[in-house]
């Protein structure tokens, strides 16, 4: 190449850094970058006991990942709120702030208590729109309903019994209701949701922790499982909102409070319908939305992180909405390098 071609190249390069699609395509690769760091670093504490280690090196290697990017960037969905730091809190800014403006919803380690056990499906996990595109959702619980892509979306229902709502999703998918497997939370709290499943003939996966993993499931078809039901954090079900936007599927969520001071939490991010049933497009907006995750441990979506002497390997996925793209990325670490931080 001459220097007069590489300058072509170069004004080239420039230019398409000023389109919005461009943009968009390499944030959406980048994104990637800072669930491979928490995830590289959560990796490490696996099966240790210690879930608060762990959290706190995945945020630590988070925050780096975000802030070397060229993003003017705010934390809207976090690990609490500002008197809550060290962690990514709710409002932190973000990026090199020389970027375009953007949305940002995470969980450095989707499932603090599996990994504390080194057990399946924990996960680092990031979304990304434009400003205003995700719901400013509390930390407070969430009744859901979620499922992939080819159900009609108007079959879903938070108040009907769940054997109507199973025969409905079922005669959507082609099949009967003893086909379907539901995943739902082992949780006390859901012990009369999964007797009423039971009693409709469904099978039923229940899982430890992880359900914004568990409602991404419900768009594979190789994890088996059709249905996700029952009352997990309300920021992970955003999170989940802005997977289904990007890879197709439909859910249905509604804040539950236990207490006054829950209740007044809602009202400071502006919340004052607290019944409102909110549906994927009123909890992550469509148009332009970013996801990514890598595995911390093996799951039924991708593989955990492999470490070796010297090294490790990360399996990821990352979607975007505007294309309909989903990528899966497998990455190798190279630790030995001079240049390598944090596995990004």
């Amino acid at each position: 190449m001459t220097a007069q071609q590489a300058l072509k190249e170069k004004a080239s390069d420039m230019s398409n850094a000023h389109d919005p699609n461009f943009m968009d395509r390499n944030l959406a690769l980048e994104v990637v970058r800072v669930t491979e760091a928490a995830a590289l670093a959560a990796s490490g504490l696996v099966g240790r006991g210690d879930k608060v280690a762990a959290d706190q090196v995945a945020v630590d290697a988070m925050r780096d990942a975000l802030n070397s990017l060229h993003i003017q960037g705010k934390v809207v969905i976090g690990e609490g709120e500002r008197d809550e730091a060290p962690m990514l809190y709710i409002g932190e800014e973000v990026g090199d702030g020389k970027g375009p403006r953007i949305d940002i919803a995470l969980d450095p380690l989707e499932g603090t208590d599996i990994t504390a056990a080194g057990g399946p499906n924990a996960l680092a996990v990031v979304a990304m729109t434009d400003e205003g595109g995700f719901l400013n959702a509390p930390d407070v619980y969430m009744d859901k309903i979620a499922v992939g892509p080819g159900v009609d979306p108007d079959v879903l229902d938070l108040d009907a019994p769940i054997g109507e709502v199973l025969a409905k999703i079922a005669k959507e998918k082609g099949g009967k209701v003893e086909d379907l497997m539901v995943c739902i939370l082992d949780r006390d709290r859901h012990e009369g949701l999964i007797a009423d499943v039971r009693k409709t003939g469904a099978r039923i996966n229940l899982i430890g922790d992880g359900d914004v993993s568990a409602v991404i499931a419900t768009t594979e078809p190789d994890t088996g499982i059709d249905v996700y039901v029952g009352s997990g954090g309300a920021p992970e079900g955003v999170l989940a909102a802005a997977a289904l936007q990007c890879i197709g599927g439909s859910m249905l969520g509604r804040l539950t409070f236990r207490n006054d001071d829950e209740i007044a939490r809602a009202e400071r991010w502006g919340i004052t319908d607290l019944n409102v049933v909110y549906k994927t497009n009123d909890l992550a907006k469509p148009g332009n939305v970013m996801f990514a995750a890598t595995g911390v441990t093996d799951g039924s979506m991708m593989r955990g992180v492999r470490r070796y002497p010297g090294g490790a390997k990360t399996s990821s996925i990352v979607m975007r909405s505007k294309s309909g793209t989903v990528r899966r990325v497998e990455a190798t670490h190279n630790f030995k390098r001079k240049d390598w931080i944090a596995g990004i």
